[in-house]
C-alpha cells in the first residue's frame, strides 16, 4: 500500500517526485481519479478547490477522471477507482468524507483498490486513515463543529489503519491560529500520536513503513 498524505496537495517538487517514485512511471502514462467529496460539505468560496484541481491536472495525466462518492451505484464507484493508477482525494470536511465511504459501503472495496494503486490525500483526504477518527478525537482536536455541521455527533473510521492521527495546515496563512501554541495545546490533551504537518509536507506510507517528505515544517507528538 502506497499513500502520500499531504496537507495541501502536491505543492512542491519534493512531493511530486515522491509520487513519481511511488507510481513507478511518468504521469503521462497513468490515470488519475480526483475525488472531491469532502469539499462539497464546505461552505463559502471554493477557489482553493479549483486551484488544487488545476494544479493536479497540469501534471499531464493520460486520463483525468472526477468521481463523487455519493449518489452513484457502488460498483460504478469501485470500478472507477480500480481504473485509476492514482486515487487523489481532495480536502474539505473529513467527517463528511469518512461518512460517505462508510455510508455507501465503500470501505472494503476502497482498501482493495489501494493494494495496487497510489493514494494521494489533500487535508481531509489525508485524515481518514486513523483509527482515532472518532467523536473523541474531534473533541481533542477542536473540530467538533465540522462534525455537528453534518447533523452528527459520532463518526466511524472507514479504515482504521494507523494508530496515529494527522492534523494538517501547521503555520498555514489560511489558518493563522495553527502555530506551535495550537499544536502544543492539542498534544497536551491527546491520548494518541499526532503528526502536525504544514502545507509543504506529506506523510508517506510505503509497504507499512512511515516517513515524512517535506520542503517545510512538521512535528510529531508521540
Amino acid at each position: 500500500m502506497n499513500l502520500l498524505l499531504t496537507a495541501a496537495g502536491l505543492r512542491n517538487e519534493t512531493q511530486r517526485e515522491a509520487l513519481r517514485d511511488m507510481l513507478g512511471k511518468p504521469f503521462g502514462s497513468a490515470n488519475v481519479v480526483y475525488v472531491p467529496t469532502a469539499s462539497v460539505a464546505e461552505s463559502g468560496d471554493h477557489g482553493w478547490s479549483v486551484a488544487d484541481l488545476n494544479r493536479l491536472h497540469a501534471l499531464g495525466w493520460r486520463e483525468f477522471d472526477i468521481l463523487e462518492l455519493n449518489g452513484l451505484p457502488q460498483q460504478m464507484v469501485l470500478d472507477r477507482l480500480l481504473h485509476a493508477d492514482v486515487i487523489y482525494v481532495a480536502g474539505g470536511n473529513h467527517y463528511h468524507l469518512a461518512r460517505s465511504i462508510t455510508g455507501n459501503g465503500l470501505a472494503d472495496g476502497f482498501l482493495e483498490a489501494l493494494q495496487s494503486r497510489v493514494y494521494v490525500g489533500f487535508s481531509a483526504g489525508s485524515m481518514i486513515f486513523s483509527r482515532h477518527l472518532t467523536g473523541h478525537s474531534a473533541d481533542v482536536i477542536g473540530d467538533t463543529a465540522d462534525l455537528h455541521a453534518l447533523g452528527a455527533t459520532t463518526v466511524e473510521p472507514p479504515f482504521g489503519l494507523f494508530d496515529w492521527y494527522l492534523k494538517p495546515h501547521l503555520d498555514s496563512p489560511d489558518f493563522p491560529e495553527r502555530g506551535d501554541a495550537w499544536a502544543e495545546h492539542i498534544a497536551a490533551r491527546a491520548d494518541f500520536p499526532i503528526y502536525f504537518i504544514d502545507d509543504e509536507t506529506a506523510v508517506r506510507v510505503r509497504d507499512g513503513k512511515v516517513d515524512v517528505v517535506s520542503e517545510g515544517r512538521w512535528r510529531f507528538q508521540p
